[in-house]
């Protein structure tokens, strides 16, 4: 059996992983991944069961992805309402 755990993308990070995470686009992907996470709780809470990331994902975009959006934009990407 070949032992992968040195390849990248195997549990090790390169360099350009580092570089890719510091992007805003994938900054704005995690973001928008949390938020349908969020959103797939809150269903899932209030349908008595879990009902999948893929339900969750096309419910979130067909209803709040572009209001999401765009409060983004207008608070420049800031997600801690805290502040």
């Amino acid at each position: 059996m070949d032992d992968d755990s040195n390849k990248p993308g195997r549990g090790q990070e390169t360099e350009s992983d580092d570089w890719v995470k510091q992007t805003s686009l994938y900054k704005e992907f995690i973001a928008e991944r949390e938020e349908i996470l969020r959103h797939k709780w809150l269903e899932s809470e209030k349908a008595g069961h879990d009902i999948g990331f893929e339900r969750a994902l096309v419910d979130w975009v067909a209803k709040y992805r572009t209001q999401w959006r765009r409060w983004r934009q207008e608070s420049g990407g800031k997600t801690d309402t805290t502040a």
